[in-house]
């Protein structure tokens, strides 16, 4: 007997695929272009700001950016709180993760790698003073969250940026900061923003319509957290708590989904 809602379903399933297709290259990026925009325009004024600014307006500004990434990030990792797998807590899916990224991460040297990367961009294009440092930390801080990850997908799903463009006005007072302390390296993270989220947001209509409700998955939910850990290490960097090698972790959010699975099925 021939079923009629699988025909509807598959009809339905065409219709929506046609539309991610027909979105236009703008359309599934544009989120990523306005927050490229808005952390060149506010890497502008830092720079703009910066010899205009005393050693202790400048300590002060420092201070206050490390207290708010510490606080963004751990909100993120509150994320984890979440998630459970296998009767195992969310908090140690993390921690096994970052263990685990972490040890990976300096096995293939990625702090080295990226340090490689932010003085061969210094030197190319005459950066002074910390451009690596500055290059490192906005990249991780403007490219590790949900709303990065989320937003990407909602802009390459069904071309709403909306999300995207919030990240944009934060990503760009933020940069204004940064660059007050790291300089210009912090404008060159828009490379990573267009590369990260523009990839994403150009993949998402591959993927996206196997995550299901991707604000609650638990999958998204654990890299979330996972990169909430990776912020709250930036901010400590930021306020000279410590000196963290946070580009070692970042196999981390990639180990991260992996434990959940494993665990999910004990």
């Amino acid at each position: 007997m021939f079923n009629f809602g699988v025909l509807l379903y598959s009809r339905a399933f065409f219709i929506k695929l046609r539309i991610i297709l027909n979105l236009d290259f703008w359309t599934k990026t544009s989120g990523t272009w306005i927050n490229i925009f808005s952390v060149l325009v506010g890497t502008g004024l830092g720079l703009l700001f910066k010899d205009r600014l005393s050693a202790k307006v400048q300590t002060i500004i420092t201070q206050g950016v490390g207290l708010l990434t510490i606080w963004i990030g751990l909100s993120m990792a509150n994320s984890m709180s979440q998630v459970a797998a296998g009767g195992i807590d969310g908090a140690v899916l993390g921690l096994l993760a970052m263990v685990i990224g972490g040890v990976i991460g300096e096995w293939l040297q990625i702090e080295e790698r990226l340090t490689i990367l932010g003085d061969w961009l210094k030197q190319k294009f005459k950066g002074q003073g910390r451009f690596t440092e500055g290059f490192v930390a906005s990249s991780l801080l403007f490219c590790v969250g949900p709303m990065a990850l989320i937003g990407s997908f909602n802009n390459g799903l069904n071309g709403d940026n909306t999300l995207l463009t919030i990240k944009s006005t934060m990503d760009g007072v933020i940069s204004i900061a940064l660059a007050n302390i790291y300089g210009v390296g912090v404008g060159f993270s828009a490379l990573i923003i267009l590369i990260y989220q523009g990839g994403l947001s150009l993949m998402v209509g591959l993927v996206a319509n196997t995550v299901p409700d991707a604000e609650n998955n638990p999958y998204l939910l654990i890299i979330i957290g996972v990169g909430g850990l990776m912020i709250v290490a930036i901010g400590c960097n930021l306020l000279e708590l410590v000196k963290i090698r946070v580009g070692s972790f970042l196999p981390a959010i990639a180990i991260a989904p992996g434990t959940y699975f494993l665990f999910s099925y004990f």
